[in-house]
């Protein structure tokens, strides 16, 4: 008599989505009406959606609405390489090692290269580098439907380089256009959170476009997904091509590494912001390459495409929550803000360290973890804009990357190569940069400016 084991499929319960949709819903509608009446004042109009408090100006509200359009866009062609990501190499062949060694070769390339292109960006203009940005998604695509089989180090390469830029340029760029065009200040922590909010949205829409390009016929429409990204690129090009136009940069290397000298190297405060910095973005590439692997050890089936989701609708949802901090409604500084938050992520993660397997929670606790980068993320935004001058802000970003992309290589090769160190492992050292990047916001507070004031040129 055989024996029928019955297979178990996890798969988060519907109410959530509804419940993180209303949540944000709800946050974005409500801010407007309790930031008028703590405001003390009504000028009898409704406040609008993104109307936080003080009316903007149509162009103010035109450039910003631009400029969240074109970063979506790109969030989209990030998105729509890393939903097929491992599935696309192991369908067409590619064995574990081989995968392994091209994340190598990605993240050797972001060390390596990456890390300058937020200088090149300050030399050249951030404008340009978005238009790299596109140049390498339109050339990932093109040769993947020119060549039977392309290469998988050359399309890894590009992809990592095209992060890179994507994490610094956009944001450096809306900054200087900002500043060039006489916009007020208070609208660019407005953007911050947006962008965040914009990015999460169009990274479960480019999810929806993956699913919906492959369909039921996957052999015949596995390359789909190039041809979405060409036509994407294509229209991010037209789009930065016809945009702003953008003042010549007209800085030399010598005059440009005596001021980065000065006004990054020289401030200890730079230094704590730039820690945390890479302290978050290893902590958040440590998750993408671990928490799959972390949740199917439980052993059932899990449906990872329907938990990614829940992951981006709570960090919209963080998102919502930054202007409630840091509007005047709360009295915490955005160094507070960031302390409670890093140590939030910290604790999430460390208790994923510990090896815990129930999907359950350990879903509900990688949805924390993406509710508070929803905050951390456009704080980081807001404090950069206070400490970093516009003409530094690429080279300072990419730079602080150099760390977190060193230490993710190591482990990589160490941990997921070699297997000399465990998942729980990484895990715990991403927690505990976390905790130390809690410190150096509680020190960037008694360091900081008092009170808070805004500078951008040199």
């Amino acid at each position: 008599m055989a024996v029928v084991i019955e297979s178990s499929v996890w798969e988060p319960n519907p109410g959530v989505y509804i419940f993180i949709f209303l949540a944000s819903l709800f946050s974005i509608l409500v801010f407007p009406y309790a930031s008028s009446s703590s405001g003390g004042g009504s000028s009898g109009k409704a406040p609008s959606l993104f109307d936080h408090g003080i009316s903007p100006t149509a162009s103010s509200l035109r450039f910003q609405r631009n400029f969240l359009l074109i970063y979506s866009l790109a969030s989209v062609m990030e998105g729509v390489w890393s939903v097929f990501g491992e599935f696309e190499l192991a369908y067409y062949g590619f064995s574990r090692e081989q995968m392994m060694f091209s994340l190598c070769v990605g993240f050797a390339a972001s060390l390596c290269v990456g890390s300058l292109l937020g200088v090149l960006s300050d030399l050249i203009g951030p404008k340009k580098v978005c238009i790299l940005f596109c140049i390498l998604h339109l050339f990932v695509g093109l040769w993947k439907r020119i060549t039977d089989h392309p290469s998988i180090l050359v399309a890894r390469i590009c992809l990592s380089l095209a992060a890179s830029s994507f994490s610094f340029s956009f944001e450096t760029w809306m900054v200087v256009q900002h500043e060039e065009q006489g916009h007020r200040q208070d609208m660019l922590s407005e953007t911050f959170w947006l962008m965040s909010f914009f990015e999460s949205a169009s990274l479960i829409g480019s999810q929806v476009l993956s699913n919906w390009l492959i369909g039921d016929n996957l052999e015949k429409n596995m390359a789909s997904h190039s041809t979405a990204a060409i036509f994407l690129a294509m229209i991010g090009l037209v789009c930065l091509l016809r945009g702003w136009t953008q003042t010549p940069q007209k800085v030399a290397l010598k005059e440009y590494r005596a001021s980065f000298s000065a006004y990054i190297f020289g401030d200890k405060r730079i230094w704590l912001l730039a820690w945390a910095q890479a302290c978050l973005h290893f902590s958040i590439t440590v998750f993408w390459i671990l928490w799959a692997p972390t949740i199917v050890a439980d052993g059932r089936e899990v449906h990872l495409g329907l938990i990614y989701p829940c992951f981006m609708g709570s960090r919209m949802l963080g998102s919502t929550v930054f202007p409630w901090l840091n509007s005047g409604l709360s009295s915490l500084r955005t160094e507070d803000c960031l302390v409670y938050a890093f140590i939030v992520l910290g604790l999430v993660l460390s208790v994923t360290a510990y090896d815990y397997k129930e999907i359950g929670v350990l879903t509900t606790l990688f949805c924390i973890f993406h509710a508070g980068l929803g905050v951390v993320l456009p704080s980081l935004a807001r404090l950069r804009t206070m400490y970093v001058p516009n003409a530094l802000r690429g080279g300072m970003i990419s730079l602080s990357q150099a760390p977190a992309n060193a230490a993710i290589l190591l482990f990589l090769v160490q941990g997921k190569y070699y297997y000399n160190i465990g998942n729980s492992t990484i895990i715990a050292f991403a927690a505990l940069g976390l905790f130390t990047a809690a410190g150096c916001m509680h020190v960037l507070k008694r360091w900081g400016k008092q009170p808070y004031h805004n500078w951008h040129k040199l």
